[in-house]
């Protein structure tokens, strides 16, 4: 039985995207993008590393710039309410 999205939450795993540049095996000169998406951990993020070091070892297609996304590198500002009543007019 897999474990779930939620008990692997508990465990400090979050949803991770990866874009990946990758030059053409045929055409050296072109890119090509591809989006990986898991859960992982951060900041090592052992299942992408482990995807990418797949990739340089089976794979044709060089790398040639990954952007990662993560809810612990990129995160909506916190908004507290100190205190007291604001109206907008």
């Amino acid at each position: 039985m897999g474990t779930s999205d939620f008990a692997r939450t508990l465990d400090g795993y979050s949803l991770t995207t990866a874009e990946i540049l990758y030059r053409m095996p045929d055409h050296q000169t072109l890119l090509q993008t591809f989006i990986w998406q898991d859960f992982d951990l951060h900041p090592r993020f052992p299942k992408l590393r482990s995807f990418l070091d797949f990739w340089e070892a089976h794979l044709d297609g060089p790398l040639y710039k990954v952007t990662v996304c993560h809810n612990q590198l990129v995160a909506p500002a916190e908004v507290r309410l100190l205190d007291g009543d604001y109206r907008l007019s």
